[in-house]
């Protein structure tokens, strides 16, 4: 998600406002949303909402209150309360959307909130930009410590606080960590008050961000807010492959794209026969190979002959099951299928034309030809002459 003026130019430089995604249009934040109540004005006597969302380092949101009556809109940076000290955040939303985004969060528009303190001076961004700067050394040094402690976690990105007197680690593990030590080093090396958060995997390639195999922008560090649980049935429904290495996300779990097009596929499947099905012939019985949805057929094969398959459409076998049930056989589903393929039958026309495709080579060399042998003639008719 980035806008055009943040994107990078030659050098790895950012080019156009050079903010490095703090700029004003909101346009290269993650999760972003959009604010289509900006432009309307409010009921008469209404109070406008006193609740801000500010966004952090990556996807970290929060919401405060803005007791002081500031002036706010999407963009400005601004010094937040913290537990201790201040932090500093970028607006992404204000006004009434930010009660919709509160519910939608569990939090309570009523509930208390910390307050925003000032718009940020420029003192308190460089002092938040240098602490940026930091992050990179500090996480690449806390790794190292976590090695020579041989503790089995991942720390997979360090946040500072806006006045650079904490820092938050984010890791990854499986089992529980003893990181007593660790924060006793860490704390002695870098003089600032180390706070340890475990994330899961999705989170933490939220937090990160990347490309997908589909060739856009992670859904969760873009869009997606919430994480629902993915199982492998999911890719059953749509009869894909049950390979880990193409269902499996940068996260190392099942993709979230999974569940999107489930509901569809749940829907279709309802007029479908199930599964495991089977037919009842005078030649054998017959079990399903395969169901494509789209076409609505499916794929029979006897028991005796699993590598034959035979071609039949839904109603086609839902006929077959209603007369199983009377107690009656079908002659075999050869007849059936031949009914069908029958049935499949059409004419395709080529939409761009009948003409080939190296239709535009063949005069060229026609071309060549005469006039090779239109050289040819003047030669001779000059040496005769």
């Amino acid at each position: 998600m980035g806008c055009s003026s943040c994107s990078t130019g030659s050098g790895g430089q950012p080019r156009g406002c050079r903010n490095n995604g703090t700029c004003g249009t909101d346009g290269c934040n993650k999760l972003t949303v959009f604010d289509w109540l900006s432009n309307m004005s409010l009921p008469g006597g209404q109070e406008a909402f006193d609740g801000v969302e500010v966004r952090f380092k990556n996807s970290r949101k929060e919401f405060f209150r803005n007791t002081e009556d500031l002036t706010l809109s999407i963009g400005d940076v601004v010094a937040t309360q913290a537990k201790s000290g201040h932090d500093v955040g970028i607006v992404t939303l204000t006004g009434e959307l930010v009660k919709v985004q509160m519910r939608k969060k569990n939090v309570s528009p009523d509930s208390e909130l910390p307050k925003i303190y000032r718009k940020a001076t420029q003192k308190d961004i460089d002092k938040w930009q240098k602490c940026r700067g930091k992050e990179e050394e500090i996480k690449k040094r806390s790794r190292e410590m976590a090695i020579i402690l041989r503790l089995e976690m991942k720390i997979s990105d360090v946040e500072f606080q806006g006045d650079g007197s904490k820092a938050t680690f984010y890791y990854t593990a499986e089992d529980r960590v003893d990181f007593r030590q660790l924060i006793k080093d860490m704390a002695k090396a870098f003089g600032i008050r180390i706070e340890m958060r475990q994330i899961g995997y999705r989170q933490e390639a939220q937090r990160l961000g990347g490309i997908g195999s589909c060739g856009r922008e992670l859904c969760c560090s873009t869009w997606l807010s919430d994480f629902r649980s993915v199982s492998t049935a999911a890719a059953r429904y749509q009869q894909l492959s049950l390979n880990p290495q193409k269902l499996a996300g940068q996260c190392g779990k099942l993709k979230c794209c999974l569940n999107y097009e489930l509901d569809t596929y749940m829907d279709a499947l309802k007029d479908f026969p199930p599964a495991d099905s089977k037919l009842f012939t005078e030649k054998g019985v017959a079990f399903c190979q395969k169901t494509d949805i789209f076409k609505g057929i499916l794929w029979f094969s006897y028991k005796d002959d699993p590598g034959t398959w035979h071609t039949l459409s839904r109603d086609q076998v839902q006929e077959i099951l209603e007369l199983n049930k009377k107690k009656a056989k079908v002659t075999s589903l050869e007849e059936y299928a031949q009914e069908h393929t029958r049935e499949e039958k059409v004419t395709f026309e080529n939409a761009v034309g009948q003409d080939s495709l190296t239709r535009f080579d063949q005069p060229k060399g026609k071309h060549r030809g005469k006039r090779k042998k239109g050289r040819n003639r003047k030669k001779r008719n000059s040496k005769n002459a």
